[in-house]
């Protein structure tokens, strides 16, 4: 047999697998919580309705919407962290070294304190706003000399922005209680308390950047090389790059607006999928869609059942499995090497 057909099969076949894993963290989401429900009545939720039964009305109202945001946000969040690590040609690289995170929090911060926005749905834009504006500025300023935007000058302007937007969030929360109060959980990283109309509202943005992102593979796996060997392939890097990058503040921008600066999805998905199939992006790529909301969704059940009936957020849940991952890629020989 074919060697490279023998390769797409076994590709293929990780997708289905990939695809049933998701299917089945979804259910357990559905079910599992302070109020435990048999799969029947989460059929019955989704498909036959009843107002009257508590049991549907959790899943119908509170999980489900709640299940959904976290495969978008997973999707997002694994996604943008591939494309940023093939870009920047950084294997730490994730969201939040572009000043993603960081952007969309002091927005949201800035929203609640200066306008009193107190709701999922009325701040989402807010978020979206800082994470584009963050990561703007973060291109804007390692952009500056002759050698243009390098991915160690991308590295070094992201941290310098994060940290300058971090410490003006900062500032916001211990000049108002009632600001702290009311961004703490959003800023924890959190699946709770959202409905349907985050989901109504960026899920255009992400469906378009997601279609896009999936369809560079080819081209990030050019730039993964290296400025020169891209442009000697043909490549127009620049506007690989800037396509890229847009593909990157949508998708971490609605992640970011949805639930919170979650930390970790975007730099362990990618990782853990490239160490598996190589470095091959347009696997790379299909294959975080797919795992990226597998890992937020179990961290969120985690969080749900690890001390019930109170709730961890998954944001410390993320951080919790993800903090050893990130001292194993630190001390690993080949942290260089994508």
């Amino acid at each position: 047999m074919d060697a490279g057909r023998l390769s797409w099969r076994c590709h293929l076949a990780g997708l289905f697998g990939a695809g049933a894993l998701l299917i089945v963290v979804g259910l357990l989401s559905l079910r599992y919580g302070v109020l435990r429900v048999d799969v029947a009545t989460v059929w019955d939720a989704v498909w036959h309705y009843d107002r009257n039964n508590q049991s549907q009305v959790v899943v119908r109202e509170l999980r489900v919407p709640r299940t959904i945001i976290g495969i978008l946000a997973g999707a997002g969040f694994a996604v943008a962290g591939a494309l940023t690590q093939g870009v920047t040609r950084n294997p730490l690289g994730s969201p939040g070294i572009l000043g993603t995170n960081a952007g969309a929090a002091f927005a949201v911060v800035t929203a609640i304190y200066s306008a009193g926005i107190t709701t999922p749905a009325g701040y989402v834009w807010f978020a979206f706003a800082g994470a584009l504006g963050a990561t703007v500025l973060v291109y804007l300023v390692a952009s500056a000399g002759a050698s243009g935007p390098t991915p160690v000058k991308l590295a070094l302007a992201g941290a310098v922005i994060s940290a300058l937007l971090g410490s003006w969030t900062a500032a916001l929360l211990l000049l108002d209680l009632e600001t702290l109060d009311q961004a703490r959980f959003w800023l924890a990283g959190s699946l709770s308390g959202r409905g349907t109309e985050e989901v109504e509202l960026l899920l255009p943005v992400v469906a378009v950047a997601l279609a896009a992102a999936l369809c560079m593979g080819r081209q990030v796996n050019a730039l993964s090389l290296g400025e020169e060997m891209a442009t000697g392939l043909g490549q127009r890097t620049a506007l690989v790059r800037a396509t890229a990058g847009l593909c990157v503040v949508a998708l971490a921008g609605s992640a970011v607006a949805m639930a919170g600066p979650v930390a970790f999805v975007g730099l362990a998905v990618p990782h853990i999928v490239r160490s598996v199939l190589g470095p091959d992006y347009r696997w790379i790529i299909l294959y975080s869609a797919l795992l990226g909301p597998c890992m937020l969704l179990g961290a969120d059940i985690v969080g749900r059942l690890i001390i019930s009936p109170a709730e961890l957020q998954v944001g410390i849940v993320s951080a919790a499995i993800g903090a050893p991952f990130l001292i194993y890629l630190v001390r690993g020989t080949k942290l260089a090497q994508l």
